[in-house]
This record gives C-alpha cells, structure tokens and sequence, in this order.
C-alpha cells in the first residue's frame, strides 16, 4: 500500500516553556505528561482515510454514542523515540508496529492504515515535538509512543464503523529500572485468562489488557508484581504476562519461548530477541510450554534464568513464580542471569545508537 495520508500542521499557541518541559524530562515518569502536540487523521466509509494534521494536544471531541465506547473497537501500538549521540532521534523497528497494527485492524474489522502512513504520522509528530525527546545519555529514557485507531462514528448498530480516528500522542517516559535492574515476581493465575482461541489475543486491543486486569489485581494481592495467564481451554500451557512476553534460559543453551498460538501477542522486542539469541550463543525455540516445566526445570536447574520482556521495560528479569500453595526459587540475581542482562544490553545498545544496526531496524525520524 502505498501512502495517502499528508499531515498539516498547526502549532501549539500555548507550548510548556523550555524550563517546564525541562522539569519534567528531569523526572518524567511514564504516560502522565504529555507532549505539546498529536496527530489525528480520520477514516469514512467511501472516503478512505483523509484530513491528516498535527495540532496541538487535548480532548478528542466523541459522541456519547461512539461505537468504541459500547463495541470495544480499537487498537493500539507501543514504540519508542531514541534520541543518539549526534542530536539524531529514531525509532526501533516501526515496521514491525505498523505490520502488526494491520493484523489487529483486520482482527477488529477496522481499516487498515499503510505502514507508510503509520510511520508518516509517527514522524509528523516527531519533527513538531522532537524537543520532547530526552537529551543522549541521560539513561534510558526515551519519547514513548502510542499510535491507536478507535471507532469514532456515533452508532449503536453491531457492525463495523463506517466513521474511525486515527491518533497518535507521546509522552516522555523515565528509565523503567532506575535504580538498576529488579527481578519480578509473578503469580500464576488459574482463576482468570488473557484470551482464547479464536478471540483477539493476538491483537494489540484494549479489550486484551482489560480481561488482564482482574489476575493482575490477584498477583498483587499476593505480593507479585505481574501476573502469568495460561492456556484457556487446558491451563496447561504458558502464554504471556498481562501485557509481556516471557523467556526461559535453559542449562543446555536454548533460549526457548511460547510458540504464538493465536491467542499470544506477538511483541515486537519477542521477535528481536529471538533473532539476536544466536549471536549470543542461544538456540531459539519456539514450542508449547507446560507450565510443570517450568516449575519442575527451575527446580532441577533445567532453567537457568527466566525473563520477560516489551516495550516499556525492554527485558525484565524473573524472580520467583508463586501460586496458591507453591513457589519455585528465583533464578535471578539482583541484576538478573547473565544471558538476561546481556540480551537487554544488545537491544538497548542499538537502540541508542551506541552498536552498529547490522540489521536495518532503526528508522531515523527527527
């Protein structure tokens, strides 16, 4: 597909001041404050998509009637913006997003957006509020990202919207690990499922992370910091956390993964792992996992480092799996295993700019 989107721009009148938006790269957190702009476009059945713009960021006008407010339709994306040693700014794989927001677009009976208009507006955006991004060496921060298209058209009929935006906004966001890398640990949860065959978990859709929430408030409640959803027809085999993916390392070198299933998000930092895994001496492997298996390898050694990973945390190290009744031992030390920390070290790496892009997965957009 080729692009058909052009964006406009209207500026801001009342852009944060340089000092304020200095204070807040300074402590940014993540996904509370937001940049000076956004972009919108817009899709109408007939029309296609039209009125791509920049303009300043702030409520998006909807009907109360709104098809995404009763039907759920919608989905999203998660990137990140890298500011590198020269001034440069760029992004990790926006291929990767725009491919897999056409398969949720598709899923969710949405129009699907070209990946030269889905970068386009990430760009767009970019080049207006490219002072947003934090400075080269400030640790991993980063320009957090987020594409998403909803239905806007005001219509309580079941069918797909004949009316859909298209938006996307940004928000600085801290080092997730600011004060060095911390293992987590997870609950397993028998009560609750992510999805189910058939259903939209292999599309990025609100919908997904809100079916997460229930097991994730039992995880906590127990003292875990995530939850880990299993298959819904057995609750045999591992899927993913409520919005990662997870690895396990094992002693006889693999590097193994939930095969994708149908009802698995296929993470963008999944599928670069699993294509930087031999270069660091890992065999990848992609299959079904029982849930016994990890239990029993962290148990036998078997497993030797378990570690999750997405775009907000880049890899996130595994402490202890906890259920009613049981617990496995950690196999992270304070910074995570060996393997763990040098697989986020090579993603990050590239990212800022500091190893060679060998593979072409950075895209420059400022």
């Amino acid at each position: 597909m080729t692009a058909e989107l052009t964006f406009t721009t209207t500026r801001s009148e009342a852009p944060m001041s340089a000092a304020e938006r200095e204070a807040v790269l300074a402590n940014p957190g993540f996904g509370s404050t937001f940049t000076d702009h956004m972009v919108t476009a817009t899709w109408t059945k007939g029309e296609g998509w039209h009125t791509g713009e920049v303009r300043p960021f702030g409520p998006l006008q909807i009907s109360p009637a709104a098809s995404v407010l009763h039907y759920a339709q919608e989905v999203f994306e998660g990137m990140k913006a890298y500011r590198h040693e020269d001034g440069t700014v760029w992004t990790f794989r926006p291929d990767r997003n725009a491919a897999r927001m056409a398969r949720s677009c598709e899923r969710l009976a949405l129009p699907v957006l070209s990946e030269e208009d889905f970068i386009g507006g990430i760009k767009a955006l970019v080049e207006v509020d490219q002072a947003w991004v934090p400075a080269y060496g400030s640790g991993e921060m980063s320009l957090y990202l987020r594409p998403f298209m909803f239905a806007s058209e005001a219509f309580l009929g079941v069918r797909p919207a004949n009316e859909v935006t298209f938006s996307v906004i940004a928000s600085p966001a801290g080092a997730y690990f600011p004060g060095g890398l911390k293992p987590v640990n997870l609950w397993l949860s028998r009560d609750y499922a992510r999805a189910g065959a058939g259903g939209t978990g292999a599309a990025k859709c609100g919908g997904n992370y809100a079916s997460s929430l229930a097991g994730q408030l039992e995880g906590i409640e127990h003292g875990c910091d995530q939850v880990v959803f299993l298959d819904s027809s057995t609750q045999t085999y591992i899927e993913e956390l409520g919005g990662m993916n997870l690895f396990f390392v094992t002693k006889d070198g693999r590097l193994r993964t939930p095969a994708l299933t149908g009802s698995i998000l296929e993470g963008v930092t999944r599928s670069s792992i699993l294509e930087l895994a031999p270069d660091l001496g890992l065999t990848p492997d992609e299959s079904r996992i029982e849930i016994d298996e990890w239990t029993q390898g962290v148990a036998s050694g078997e497993i030797t480092e378990v570690f999750a990973c997405g775009t907000a945390a880049v890899v996130t190290p595994v402490g202890e799996l906890r259920w009613d009744g049981g617990s496995t031992a950690s196999t992270a030390g304070e910074g995570g295993g060996e393997y763990t920390r040098r697989i986020r070290q090579a993603l990050l790496d590239i990212q800022y700019g500091v190893a060679e892009d060998t593979r072409g997965w950075m895209t420059r957009l400022a």
